[in-house]
């Protein structure tokens, strides 16, 4: 008997102890894991107990052994109620019959609950150390507006606000994503990973672009509005080697891959200056002909665009001024030959909507969650925003009137379109009615048609003969 008391008890202390060796937990905790699951687990069965006593168990840590105690509570805590001294000189077994094999099934399950949180623990501290790196995962569900990526060890959560604008997620197709942050969640610890950011486009670049993974190209300040469009700068920190050039590559394969896994994002290259006035220009490229005034103690720039260059520097929205305002790290404000404002940038707009004025912080947490960052997303979807119950009304007449604006204005540039499209047709058919038609030569011969004419082949004639030659008749004078 006592041989296989020795038994049990070697089998119950290695079992645990080899649970807590491989997957690296105290066992301590184990072991206070199974006295909280087994009082749980009496008063399940029990039912109401007495609010005078304090129940707790004592486990054998060598046979595993449970029993069931009761102790007179002494002292409680006045604002949390929670039981902070009891009498153990007078505690009494309350231990049910049949008990052990509940006891045996909790603290099955408590070890399994104990190894499944010690796993995810430890692949939560193995992806600590890889905030900030990029991986490829494979998307796993949609949790509504959420995305679950499957990243090999573990899952990584992908919200609303990370994700790409107008980009559409099938399951088990494989994306780049960056690790961003581990949050705390309802669900506990939770792996962040990201399409939306930056640091993204950085970390593509890299893998397509060896002079930027060997640092011979330096990627200066990106500036990100994902899904849309990203503007890069950047410089070569060795002689002889094209910054720009180098990211592009032969006939634009390189950055023409990292375009592909963004999704057909735009993506502009520019080359880093020291001398801020070229460095502005190149930020609001594909304008031209700007005069440029910089005010570096108040960090702002103010821009001058000839008329026909106002509209490229603006850019749709006001994206290429925005993305130029923060690619610099300054305020820019775009002004006209005369000297009126059109628009400013601050550079801290994350999305096209914050530069409205008067849209609250609420109903902008409504859009991004939505995907509507921007007027044409406003123009294309808006019985969706209309139907938002959650949106106030005052907001939704904000926004109509945005929309209303863009209607008319896209209106008038496409009639303006139109009417020098016709001015063009009139001048061209005004050219082509005074010009003097060319001089022909009178000629007597036919000319013959373009168009060559296969003619059949002409039958076969046999020779005439000479009785068959004709003779003329003389004529009678």
């Amino acid at each position: 008997m006592a041989n296989l008391s020795n038994v049990v008890r070697t089998e119950f202390a290695a079992a645990i102890q080899q649970i807590a060796t491989e997957r690296k937990i105290d066992p301590e905790e184990i072991y206070e894991a199974i006295r909280q699951a087994l009082v749980s687990a009496y008063r399940k069965q029990m039912g109401i107990l007495e609010e005078d006593f304090y129940y707790f168990t004592k486990l054998d840590p060598e046979t595993g052994e449970s029993k069931i105690f009761q102790a007179p509570i002494l002292e409680k805590d006045e604002e949390t109620e929670e039981i902070t001294k009891w009498d153990e000189t007078k505690a009494v077994e309350v231990t049910p019959p049949g008990f052990g094999r509940i006891a045996a099934q909790t603290a099955k399950q408590v070890i399994l609950q104990r190894i499944r949180r010690s796993e995810k623990d430890q692949i939560i501290a193995s992806f600590q150390d890889k905030i900030g790196e990029m991986i490829t995962g494979q998307v796993l569900r949609m949790d509504r507006r959420s995305v679950v990526v499957d990243l090999g060890r573990g899952h990584g959560w992908m919200p609303p606000e990370e994700q790409m604008r107008g980009e559409f997620y099938r399951l088990n197709s494989r994306i780049a994503v960056l690790i961003k942050d581990i949050r705390e969640t309802p669900r506990g610890e939770t792996v962040i990973v990201s399409r939306a950011d930056k640091n993204l486009v950085s970390k593509l670049f890299e893998r397509e672009v060896p002079e930027v993974a060997s640092k011979a190209v330096e990627i200066v300040a990106i500036a990100r509005e994902a899904g849309v469009r990203t503007k890069l700068a950047v410089r070569s920190t060795q002689e002889g080697v094209d910054p720009v050039g180098s990211c592009v590559g032969q006939r634009g394969v390189r950055v023409q891959k990292v375009i592909e896994e963004l999704n057909n994002e735009k993506v502009d290259i520019i080359p880093h200056f020291d001398d801020m006035q070229l460095y502005v220009k190149g930020a609001l490229a594909p304008a031209e002909n700007l005069l440029v005034e910089i005010d570096s103690a108040k960090k702002l720039i103010t821009v001058t665009a000839p008329d026909d260059q106002l509209s490229l520097a603006i850019g749709r929205g006001g994206q290429n001024v925005r993305l130029a305002a923060k690619l610099v790290g300054y305020k820019i404000t775009i002004k006209t030959a005369t000297g009126a404002v059109k628009t400013q940038a601050t550079g801290d707009e994350e999305y096209e909507i914050d530069t409205y004025q008067g849209l609250s912080e609420p109903a902008r947490e409504i859009l991004v969650q939505n995907k509507l960052t921007t007027l044409n997303d406003l123009v294309r979807f808006q019985d969706k925003w209309l139907a938002m119950e959650d949106l106030a009304e005052d907001q939704k007449k904000l926004l109509q009137a945005k929309v209303e604006q863009d209607v008319k204005e896209q209106a008038e540039r496409d009639a303006a379109k139109l009417a020098e499209t016709a001015r063009i047709e009139k001048m061209a058919e005004e050219a082509v009615g005074v010009e003097p038609k060319p001089e022909v030569e009178p000629t007597t011969e036919v000319e013959e048609p373009a168009t060559k004419t296969v003619e059949p082949a002409p039958e076969a004639v046999e020779p005439a003969t000479e009785a068959e030659t004709p003779v003329e008749e003389p004529k009678e004078e």
